[in-house]
């Protein structure tokens, strides 16, 4: 999945190795009963002692009182406009089948290093016909806390054809696939893609239209504009594994020039997923924040203008 394990120093997705399955539906009963995680009106769930300019954390619903972001996040259209988006979370098209918490804009939020990182890979690929297209950016922590909700649902399988046709969704903690944290609650992690210039349009998703699984061969797969990988987007396969043996010809191309062109602007790929990569150093290595994907959560400084 945009994964929900990841790399920040080659961790998983969340920041932290998954759980066994008994460990995490006892985290999740905690979870249910505990309501201090919408006490306190503040961004970070955990702060690093070096990174003083980072607000605590608060889920709350009152907008009013919602978390902001630390003034070191920006919106990445504010740093390069030339960056294709989809960002899936902000619809129904995602292994959960539902727009997921805390996603009210579809926008790529990012620390400013690693927008300016971006920025610097973008120019190079333009240079070569293509354009990165990111699928999701910065994650808010409720996010993360809706993947656990809905894997600890074992009736739900609404997106099981697409997204996870071979994994049995009882082992999606202990195969690492979600877990309670996520690098991309950092700010610097990003999911994303390349599309040959000029782009074409991704096919609309249709709610309740027949789904194909992610390792179907690319005509059969979602109508997604990049150029082939070998699977679709956050697809809980081995197949989604960056360097998987069985990946060849163009598609092994496609992600190792995607891999190449990213380490160098600053970025590490997470072994286990072709799309996800970390910007390294991360200003926020200990931090997992949760203001909303909202241009609003923003100071004036890191809002792109319409």
């Amino acid at each position: 999945m945009s994964q929900l394990l990841c790399p920040g120093g080659l961790v998983s997705r969340s920041g932290v190795r998954a759980r066994p399955v008994a460990a995490a539906a006892a985290l999740l009963v905690l979870a249910a009963g505990a309501p201090a995680a919408s006490a306190a009106p503040s961004a970070a769930l955990s702060a690093a002692p070096s990174a003083p300019s980072a607000p605590s954390a608060a889920t709350g619903p009152d907008r009013g009182r919602e978390p902001r972001a630390p003034r070191e996040f920006v919106d990445l259209r504010s740093v390069d406009r030339t960056v294709l988006h989809d960002i899936r979370y902000a619809t129904r098209h995602n292994f959960v089948g539902d727009r997921i918490d805390g996603y009210r804009e579809p926008l790529c939020l990012l620390t400013e290093p690693a927008a300016r990182a971006l920025k610097k890979a973008q120019r190079a690929f333009r240079a070569r016909g293509y354009s990165l297209k990111v699928y999701d950016c910065y994650r808010p922590q409720r996010a993360v806390d809706h993947f656990v909700r809905w894997a600890g649902d074992p009736g739900d399988q609404r997106m099981k054809r697409e997204f996870y046709p071979e994994v049995d969704k009882s082992r999606l903690f202990e195969d690492g696939y979600i877990a309670e944290r996520s690098g991309h609650s950092r700010g610097s992690t990003v999911d994303l893609t390349l599309v040959r210039l000029p782009a074409g349009k991704t096919g609309p998703y249709r709610p309740g239209e027949p789904l194909v699984p992610c390792t179907a061969p690319r005509e059969e797969r979602f109508r997604d504009n990049s150029v082939d990988m070998g699977t679709g987007y956050d697809c809980f396969d081995p197949l989604s594994h960056t360097l998987d043996e069985r990946v060849r010809g163009e598609q092994r191309r496609n992600r190792l020039l995607l891999k190449k062109g990213l380490e160098r602007a600053g970025f590490v790929n997470y072994p286990k997923e072709w799309w996800h990569y970390t910007y390294q150093p991360e200003p926020f290595p200990d931090s997992h924040f949760d203001f909303p994907v909202d241009r609003r959560s923003l100071s004036g400084r890191g809002r792109a203008e319409e």
